[in-house]
């Protein structure tokens, strides 16, 4: 069933903001993309989703591999004892010298639904190539694998694990962020983020991503 995705502001990247904006979605295609008026008159019988705050292509993870192995994500069921937020550095450790397959392959698998929370639908880097419970995880996910970027095409870090699953985390803007631009044919790949405008994305501000699409698919949505 073809759906449309309404919000006030679509930021498609590489091209023109749209005010009152619409993504259609058939499939897992962007099937059109356009002021709503217009999108909802070429498509009257398609499901609309209304979203609060704008909608963007989906972002790229540059740090997955780190945050997937190099991180702790917690059980619910832990939560009294480790909390709720991701483990890294000493703790990590202390938690990583016990750990059996079992309980490594469900952080995996938690952060993964973190990143999906925070917008995310594209992973950077290598991951897996050596690590089979890495490998499956991230192949179950739908998350789609991509080619680290180029140097100097990502903000750089200073090596250490950093456990925000946000990829604004790292200091990119949406541009470098975003996978890819949303553009009619390609892929269905978005996130909406209840902030008023870009500016809002970034800084140290609350960025609530209220819906993640991957291949046309809803796998998050917060309200």
């Amino acid at each position: 069933m073809l759906t449309i995705h309404a919000a006030p502001l679509v930021l498609p990247v590489g091209a023109a903001a749209v005010v009152d904006g619409a993504v259609a979605v058939d499939g897992d295609r962007v099937a059109a993309l356009g002021p709503y008026a217009e999108v909802a008159a070429a498509h009257p019988a398609a499901r609309v989703r209304r979203w609060p705050g704008l909608l963007t292509p989906g972002l790229r993870q540059d740090r997955a591999a780190d945050l997937l192995t190099r991180c702790y994500h917690p059980d619910p069921r832990e939560a009294d004892e480790l909390g709720e937020l991701p483990l890294w550095g000493e703790a990590f450790e202390r938690l990583a010298a016990t750990m059996d397959a079992t309980r490594r392959s469900g952080s995996i698998r938690r952060g993964l639904q973190r990143m999906l929370r925070h917008g995310t639908t594209h992973l950077a880097g290598p991951l897996g190539a050596d690590d089979p419970a890495l490998r499956t995880a991230v192949a179950r996910s739908g998350l789609v694998r991509v080619p680290s970027p180029p140097a100097g095409a990502a903000p750089a870090g200073d090596g250490a694990p950093d456990p925000d699953p946000d990829p604004f985390a790292a200091g990119g803007d949406l541009a470098r962020t975003a996978h890819g631009p949303l553009r009619v044919g390609g892929r269905a790949d978005l996130a909406v983020f209840d902030v008023p405008d870009e500016a809002a994305l970034y800084g140290g501000g609350p960025r609530p991503c209220v819906a993640t699409v991957l291949a046309g698919r809803l796998v998050h949505r917060a309200r």
